[in-house]
């Protein structure tokens, strides 16, 4: 049921992730490596406080994922290993997650410096802080910045340019502010006026 064939260039194989049952990214990862299936589960470590002790652990960077490299024909098989709840993709069609992606996570877990998983944002998009003074607000960001980003807060009818971690929003939803091009200063919009930071 797992074998491979052989016969295959090894280069039509591709890399793509598994949506896996929740906790079970390295029973899975383990499946596939005694099936010979080529896996790459991302870990890093994380300092956990119990009552008694501190450890080391060793987490999932994506929890609920891992990657596989397989050949397209092989779908079924890597659906019914243990665990796997389905095959990332569009409509039930696996797409293909970029090999250069794959290398460059590998190369940064590899160097030893600490990771952790941000949320996936974007210029544009609508999000929340979580925490602190400001938390609850939502606005747009408008720039990207290294570790920081600016985002518009509507707020008191006025303009404020505001930076925060990326640690410290959550994407809205779909809501997205149109990107403004050859931006060079932050700017912050609120309740419809501008400013640049």
């Amino acid at each position: 049921m797992y074998e491979c064939n052989s016969e295959r260039k090894e280069s039509e194989k591709r890399w793509f992730a598994l949506y896996v049952k929740s906790r079970h990214e390295k029973f899975v990862s383990n499946f596939l490596r005694e099936n010979r299936f080529e896996e790459f589960l991302p870990l890093y470590r994380s300092s956990r406080k119990w009552s008694d002790r501190t450890a080391k652990v060793e987490l999932p960077l994506f929890p609920g994922y891992l990657f596989c490299r397989f050949w397209p024909e092989m779908r079924n098989s890597i659906l019914a290993a243990p665990g796997v709840v389905n095959i990332v993709g569009n409509l039930r069609v696996p797409v293909p997650v970029d090999e250069n992606e794959i290398a460059d996570l590998r190369r940064v877990l590899a160097s030893g410096q600490p990771v952790e998983t941000v949320p996936f944002l974007r210029a544009g998009q609508r999000v929340r802080i979580t925490e602190g003074a400001l938390g609850g607000l939502e606005g747009y960001i408008v720039a990207l910045k290294t570790l920081r980003l600016v985002i518009n807060v509507t707020l008191l009818q006025r303009s404020v340019a505001l930076e925060i971690e990326c640690q410290r929003v959550v994407p809205c939803g779909g809501d997205h502010l149109p990107i403004l091009a050859g931006l060079t200063k932050p700017v912050v919009q609120v309740a419809g006026a501008a400013a640049a930071g």
